[in-house]
């Protein structure tokens, strides 16, 4: 009796957590918001004479992204972050210093995200890699003391990242993403200086609420 008890329960519990997997994966939640934080390394504003250079000194950046998935694997992702800096020269072999120019920069963009279709387990998790890339702006404003000038410049990004799904609603996600843009200094600080192209790369960990 006890044994016919014991198999009873077990074969219970295995359809149950069959039941709860298959719902999971039938029924998967077609929205989410992900807040995050990490690490901004800014790219070369200005490259200067023997190795020196203009740029932002590395700093945290924090925001969040909504997704709407529009099939399975592909999704509507919309992005705004925003990161503290301040300007530093870049001088070879030294490193760079803080020149007295704080910086905040904005970013806001909206694209499409790909969920590759490899996904895997990790301790029992679902782990999805995925893709994206899109376009928007990146708002910069420099100040130094009372003074302050701002310039917002168009600018691309992608990345790629792999969300761990920890329950149907819920996950965690780590990601890389490179916002490819130029910064007006002109328009910004008034000096005639050209800049070139940079590539500005997030470092980031969030979670993933879906809806």
């Amino acid at each position: 009796m006890t044994a016919r008890i014991v198999s009873l329960a077990a074969l219970a519990l295995v359809t149950l957590t069959t039941t709860a997997e298959a719902q999971r994966r039938t029924s998967p939640s077609v929205a989410r918001i992900t807040p995050y934080v990490g690490y901004m390394q800014f790219g070369n504003y200005v490259d200067g004479p023997f190795g020196t250079s203009v740029r932002n000194a590395g700093a945290p950046v924090y925001g969040a992204q909504l997704g709407i998935d529009l099939t399975q694997n592909l999704a509507f992702v919309g992005n705004v972050g925003y990161s503290a800096s301040n300007l530093e020269v870049g001088v070879p072999i030294i490193g760079g210093f803080d020149i007295g120019a704080d910086t905040k920069v904005l970013m806001y963009d909206a694209g499409l995200q790909y969920r590759l279709p490899l996904g895997s387990t990790l301790g029992g998790q679902s782990a999805t890699p995925f893709v994206e890339a899109g376009a928007g702006a990146m708002r910069t404003e420099v100040g130094v003391g009372s003074l302050n000038a701002k310039s917002t410049n168009f600018a691309v990004n992608y990345g790629a990242g792999v969300d761990l799904q920890v329950a149907r609603s819920f996950g965690l996600r780590a990601a890389v993403k490179d916002y490819v843009g130029k910064l007006d200094l002109k328009d910004a600080t008034a000096l005639d200086i050209s800049t070139r192209r940079t590539h500005n790369i997030a470092f980031t960990l969030g979670v993933n609420v879906g809806f």
